[in-house]
């Protein structure tokens, strides 16, 4: 046999054996149920409902052995509205919808444990309806992970049969990769926007908390600067949207009123007013004394001794130097109150000193159950077990107290005592380590429990339009009061600019000035996402266009006026509620019906994630929205001579919604509105 022979047999024989070791492979998958090899259509379509119906068997089997274990977990089915004339005020209609998907995904996919509900905007395109449930392709992945073969069209349209009819919505159209497209009810946006008229602006029904609020916290003998501008102005507001929602807030302003400092004050104080005891000293500039204190500590040994011996004496409640220490401190309060005052802030004084007493229990506690170490002569504690990050130095190896301990010791009176449930911190995006260390420490202390939580609101630099940190000229920080003192002064321009002056009365004009100048600082603030740095520009601020205050604090004066100019009183407006109300017939009126209906779901995103940013976005799309529906919509039609000829009763109402929502929002920022400007 030749050579050629044989290699022709060893081949035949290779492929044989392949052939046979597929053969077995094959056997051996039958023998195990095993199908997927092969490829016939009907065969693959079989073994695809097959594994549907093992998992459904599955599920069955394990509610049969629950129930016959007395252990059912029912799902809560949220209720739903189900009549319109139900609702007297504003709803969010974003939740609700997420209740009606709720429901509707839970029936058409019981053996998912808590699906993903998708709820969103559609955005400007009306074909795409009013909001989208966008849950369809993430379900559709959860059931391919449980090897159930479906597409997100299939679960679109399932969820689409099992969505229960609701008063909210016209119709329902699935569109595409599965998204739901929902269109709202006409009936019903014109219902709510009615309500509105009749009762006013109502906050959405939320589960009442208790919520301290950290914010502004100057230091004692210290003026207040630009730096605490930011904190200021962003923690109002977050108090005012929350106190909106008729939560319990509680607004504190923690005072550096603590401190070995106060030893070279009280010192500096006896040397150059000796007799303060009986005669006020004239102290009203602080910081220039607060400066010469420090240059004395700085330079002068016997002066630093004395100061050193005042902290002690201090320390220890010696009533004389008590006195001058709250000499010192009222006399900051005064300064601090006249920014509060322009600026509207309510706030409530409660300093470091409030807590002396308390640092020490927090410290025997701490010690107690075993959470401090030594570490070089100081304790310090760490946020977990596994001592990761940086500890915090709850006492010095001198035996002091840091910012540390009165931090964990506040936290302890704001839960223990306050009962808080959310404490809220308004500081620099610098201090996040800081508050996330802390809250590991008090969770671990046992301090904070369940909901229990801490919230860092951390906010970006004041930048001049260098975009270096905002000074002065001659390098020095910003005082505030001479920055208001300023924006008056250039709202007072830009008044007099549009001739504002010959048409306002003198008190009109104080009012506009103040709520321009106050205002425009506020909103160029809170108008940015709080975690950048802003430039601060009184140019920008001022400019009579775009997103500012100016710009909008003009807009809602020209809505307010449309009545007023057409002499319609609000009882007249009333009556014609009684007999029509509102009705959105011009697609401009719908589109503006539509933008004001989502105010409730802003609120609640604000006082949820606390970026006001988010409310100024609303505010300018509630007035860009209001121009295109005015250039539109004739509210009131006038002749050749400006004679009015026809009032168009129905629009002059939703111009009276839109002002009211506008006007709430300008309230929750902090900034005043006027009529007349």
């Amino acid at each position: 046999m030749s050579d050629t022979d044989l290699k022709s047999i060893e081949a035949r024989t290779l492929v044989a054996e392949k052939e046979a070791q597929a053969i077995q492979e094959e056997l051996d998958k039958l023998v195990r149920g095993d199908l997927n090899y092969t490829s016939h259509p009907q065969l693959v379509k079989l073994l695809s409902d097959n594994e549907k119906l093992k998992h459904r068997l599955a599920i069955l089997e394990n509610a049969i052995k629950a129930v016959n274990s007395g252990v059912v977990k029912a799902k809560n089915r949220p209720t739903l509205i189900s009549n319109i004339k139900s609702i007297e005020g504003t709803i969010c209609v974003i939740d609700e919808l997420k209740k009606i998907f709720t429901i509707a995904i839970g029936s058409a996919y019981p053996e998912l444990d808590d699906p993903p509900v998708v709820i969103t905007l559609s955005g400007n395109n009306p074909k795409f309806g009013d909001y989208q449930c966008n849950s369809a392709m993430p379900i559709s992945q959860l059931l391919k992970a449980k090897n159930i073969q479906t597409n997100p069209r299939e679960v679109g349209n399932n969820i689409l049969i099992k969505t229960p009819s609701s008063p909210l919505v016209q119709k329902l159209v699935v569109a595409g990769a599965g998204f739901l497209n929902i269109y709202l009810n006409k009936n019903f946006v014109e219902h709510v926007l009615n309500s509105i008229l009749r009762f006013g602006v109502k906050p959405p029904p939320v589960k009442r908390n208790r919520i301290v609020v950290d914010f502004s916290s100057p230091n004692i003998a210290k003026e207040m600067h630009v730096g605490h501008l930011r904190s200021t102005i962003i923690g109002d507001s977050i108090c005012r949207a929350l106190e909106f929602l008729d939560h319990d807030v509680l607004r504190i302003n923690h005072l550096g009123d603590w401190g070995t400092q106060f030893g070279m004050l009280i010192a500096h104080l006896q040397d150059k007013f000796p007799d303060y005891k009986t005669h006020s000293p004239p102290i009203s500039d602080l910081q220039a004394f607060y400066k010469e204190s420090k240059k004395r500590f700085d330079e002068d040994e016997d002066f630093k001794k004395r100061a050193y011996a005042c902290v002690v004496e201090l320390q220890s409640g010696h009533p004389d130097y008590t006195a001058a220490w709250k000499l010192i401190c009222e006399v900051s309060r005064q300064e601090f109150q006249k920014v509060y005052d322009r600026l509207d802030i309510k706030i409530i004084d409660r300093g470091e000193s409030f807590y002396q007493s308390r640092m020490d229990t927090i410290v025997k506690e701490l010690k107690e159950k075993g959470l401090v170490e030594e570490d070089e002569g100081r304790l310090i504690m760490w946020g977990s077990t596994e001592q990761t990050g940086i500890p915090l130095t709850i006492v010095k190896s001198d035996g002091g107290y840091t910012y540390d301990t009165s931090d964990m010791a506040t936290i302890k009176q704001r839960v223990e005592e306050e009962k808080g449930e959310r404490l809220i911190y308004v500081t620099d995006v610098g201090q996040y380590t800081h508050f996330a260390t802390i809250e590991a420490c008090a969770r671990r202390a046992g301090i904070l429990k369940g909901g229990q939580k801490i919230e860092h609101v951390g906010f970006g630099v004041v930048l001049g339009e260098d975009k270096k940190k905002f000074k002065t000229r001659s390098g020095d920080t910003i005082k505030l009061i001479d920055l208001m003192d300023e924006g008056l002064k250039r709202a007072l321009d830009k008044l007099v600019e549009k001739g504002r002056d010959k048409v306002l009365t003198p008190e009109e004009l104080k009012q506009a000035q103040e709520a321009v100048a106050y205002g425009c600082i506020k909103y160029a603030d809170l108008s940015h996402n709080r975690i950048n740095d802003y430039i601060f520009s009184f140019d920008k601020m001022l400019d009579d266009k775009g997103n500012t205050a100016v710009y909008l604090l003009y807009a809602l004066t020209r809505i307010q006026s449309i009545s007023r100019t057409a002499q319609v009183s609000f009882d007249t407006l009333m009556t014609k509620l009684e007999k029509s109300g509102i009705k959105l017939t011009h697609e401009a009126e719908w589109k503006l019906g539509k933008v004001l209906l989502r105010f409730p779901e802003v609120i609640l995103k604000v006082t949820n994630d606390l970026y006001l940013h988010s409310l100024c976005e609303y505010l300018y799309e509630i007035s860009s929205t209001f121009t295109e529906f005015y250039d539109k919509c004739y509210c009131v039609e006038k002749d050749k001579t400006g004679n009015v000829i026809k009032i168009f009763y129905e629009r002059l109402m939703l111009c009276e919604v839109t002002a009211r929502i506008m006007t709430k929002c300008f309230e929750i920022l902090g900034i005043k509105t006027v009529s007349k400007m």
